[in-house]
């Protein structure tokens, strides 16, 4: 057994904070093998310490099984959510907007392309999709609640139609590339434009 995989298990006294650098090997392992084709079926709490080094006691004193490792490996992957400055409802929308597709992380044009699709066949990878993107359909939904309280959006508007209207688009074109004839980088704003023209209050 390597030096990481005995420190990483040995028993931890009251107190001592975790390992840094093995909770990183972890997540790393787990996106890498997400990354290789994995499903999240498939890939194992085995295997994922094999990759990053480590036992899996180490693991699951982290996490309490390969479900909540999965969720935390894939909100890594996307990054923290953008935040609303709040000044105005088309700015945050475009704000919001503008991270619906987008990755850092080279990974995830290999892994979340892939892990979509299996949604529609897995309880377990919609019910992971779902804890990932809820968090950031929840700063759009608050933000197009806030127009309608200011009086900025109608007051019948419907939220979630919207939310679709708004994401979609990035989405189709993002993901599958669905028109070579739009620039990636104004979508944003004219998906944002184009959509408040049918819900800004008259």
């Amino acid at each position: 057994m390597s030096d990481m995989t005995s420190a990483a298990d040995a028993p931890r006294s009251p107190g001592r904070p975790r390992s840094v650098r093995a909770d990183e090997a972890i997540v790393e392992a787990t996106l890498d093998l997400l990354a290789e084709g994995n499903s999240v079926e498939t890939i194992s709490i085995e295997a994922i310490a094999a990759r990053a080094g480590v036992g899996k006691a180490t693991i699951y004193r982290r996490w309490p099984g390969k479900d909540a490792l999965l969720t935390d490996a894939l909100r890594r992957l996307k990054g923290n959510p953008p935040a609303p400055a709040g000044r105005s409802v088309r700015d945050d929308l475009v704000v919001l907007v503008s991270a619906v597709g987008h990755h850092i992380d080279p990974r995830a044009a290999r892994i979340m392309p892939c892990l979509v699709p299996r949604v529609n066949r897995s309880p377990d990878e919609y019910q992971l999709y779902q804890s990932i993107i809820e968090p950031r359909r929840a700063l759009m939904r608050e933000v197009l609640r806030r127009g309608i309280r200011t009086g900025e959006l109608r007051a019948d508007l419907d939220i979630e139609v919207t939310m679709a209207m708004l994401t979609g688009p990035m989405l189709i074109q993002r993901v599958l590339r669905w028109s070579p004839d739009l620039d990636d980088a104004g979508l944003p704003e004219r998906v944002v434009d184009g959509v408040l023209e049918g819900i800004r209050a008259r």
